[in-house]
């Protein structure tokens, strides 16, 4: 092994300093990193063997903050140590609070090409045609300038590996669009059924699909067999969306389930929530007045309107009323936009008709219902025992779930989700999936019985025309609702089998 890099204190691009890269890489000199989590997102192996084997020399992980992609790069650096990699080969640089953000052009550039002399001690190209290529890590990437074009100058020039990790989809997207051909992403949320089972030691919980692929969503059987699948794994599924039914799916709210909820809430408030509002919001447009407080009414009425598509004059007045201030449509637009960038919550389009834009508000879909009920302070039961006690909040369970399953479909990758709004002679179809040319409409019906034909008349019209290219539609229930007979095209599954779908 060669020996440790000796680091000066001398200053490189925008303040940052060899001692601040000493910090974040203890490997360089034999030092250990801090402790890690044992448990792994799913992402975890997908990205190691892409490193190993990269169809794009940038890996893109995002997602909303504290679901784990920090946690995520540390686990991969620990894994490539464990196997043999030298320290020297890796680099991890974190630019969430970095002092150098947003005021220099060339952070990355400059970062890397010094590691490259003082620490990898060979050119790139070099260690990559002798079998050792640089594998670099860098968080939160999207807050500095111009990132994008420094990273295509780097992979365009140089043989390395790069797993750049982002919570914001706003600058993260845009540097998608620049770095087109070069880049390979990942969508990662919150935890999912098969993890929190796992996690809380509920024995094992496979999900149906362990990888990509879509070709068997287009059968009616392939939903059949995951209600199956579900049944056959009815004790961890149970526990695990009862333990999603009480505190969501955040890695903090489960892996501190013995804490009362109060003391998680708190927590998912400063660090999830208001760290975006208090953080994120100086780091967008330079020049436009941002206003905190308005940004967290705006955030608490898409709590208050999860699942639903009001439009934003309606939200606009409503923030007028309560803040006692003028507040336009546009400013309103304009904060949901940032709060969809932040992956707190995701607006699902309306669905596009014969090439044809619908002018219809987005559906307002939460990253994660225990991050609504530690903001709203506002329990809703999902699970089928809890809800049968508050019948009352049916309605509202309804509407979360659309939220939930809104956000599920959206966070995995390369598919295609919209709703149909209501329009005169036409009902609303809660969302639809695009898969090639095909399409498979959902309905919600969250409640203790399905009333055919009125419940599915929505998916029956759409089913029936044509140029939909609909050959099924599902309808996600609760896991003891009464289905009587329906339209053998409509396919009913329980909200806890379709979140293991994935």
């Amino acid at each position: 092994m060669p020996a440790p890099p000796a680091l000066s204190t001398d200053r490189l691009a925008g303040n940052l300093r060899p001692a601040d890269l000493r910090r974040q890489n203890p490997w360089w000199r034999g030092e250990a990193q801090p402790r890690l989590p044992e448990a792994r997102r799913w992402l975890f192996d997908k990205l190691y063997a892409r490193i190993a084997r990269p169809l794009a020399p940038v890996l893109l992980v995002r997602g909303p903050r504290q679901v784990g992609k920090t946690t995520l790069q540390g686990q991969l650096i620990q894994q490539l140590l464990a196997d043999g990699v030298s320290p020297t080969r890796i680099l991890r640089a974190q630019f969430d609070d970095h002092p150098s953000r947003g005021r220099s052009a060339h952070v990355v550039l400059d970062l890397v090409y010094w590691y490259e002399e003082h620490v990898l001690g060979e050119p790139f190209n070099e260690a990559a045609r002798s079998g050792r290529p640089a594998v670099l890590f860098l968080d939160e990437v999207q807050n500095l300038v111009d990132w994008d074009v420094q990273i295509k100058q780097l992979v365009d020039h140089h043989d390395v590996v790069l797993v750049v990790t982002g919570s914001s989809a706003l600058r993260i997207g845009l540097g998608r669009d620049s770095l087109a051909g070069r880049i390979q992403s990942f969508d990662l949320g919150t935890l999912r059924l098969s993890e929190i089972a796992a996690l809380r030691g509920f024995g094992p919980l496979p999900p149906m699909q362990a990888d990509n692929g879509w070709t068997e969503w287009l059968e009616p059987g392939f939903w059949r067999a995951l209600s199956a699948h579900g049944a056959a794994h009815s004790g961890a599924r149970d526990a695990a969306f009862a333990a999603f039914d009480e505190r969501g799916a955040y890695p903090r709210s489960q892996t501190a389930a013995d804490v009362p909820w109060p003391e998680v809430a708190d927590q998912l408030n400063d660090t999830v929530v208001r760290r975006v509002i208090q953080h994120d919001l100086r780091l967008g447009e330079r020049g436009r007045k941002r206003d905190p407080q308005l940004l967290e009414e705006v955030f608490r009425l898409a709590c208050r309107y999860a699942g639903q598509s009001p439009s934003t004059t309606t939200l606009a007045r409503e923030a007028q009323a309560r803040l006692g201030a003028n507040v336009g449509a546009q400013r309103v637009r304009h904060y949901l936009e940032f709060l969809d960038s932040s992956l707190l919550i995701r607006m699902v389009p309306p669905l596009e008709m014969r090439l044809k834009k619908q002018r219809a508000p987005g559906k307002l879909c939460l990253c994660d219902h225990g991050v609504r009920a530690a903001w709203l302070q506002e329990d809703i039961p999902l699970a089928p025992e809890r809800l049968d006690r508050a019948e009352g909040l049916a309605e509202l369970a309804g509407h979360l779930v659309e939220s939930i399953v809104g956000y599920y479909t959206l966070s995995l990758t390369g598919l295609d989700v919209a709703y149909l709004p209501v329009r005169t002679g036409q009902a609303e179809v809660d969302l639809v999936l695009s898969i090639g040319t095909q399409r498979i409409p959902i309905e919600i019906k969250y409640r203790r019985r399905v009333d055919a034909p009125r419940d599915v008349a929505g998916l029956t019209a759409f089913l029936g025309q044509q140029a939909n290219n609909a050959p099924f539609g599902l309808v996600i229930t609760r896991s003891d609702t009464r289905v009587p007979p329906l339209d053998p095209r409509i396919v009913p599954i329980a909200l806890r089998d379709l979140l293991l779908v994935r």
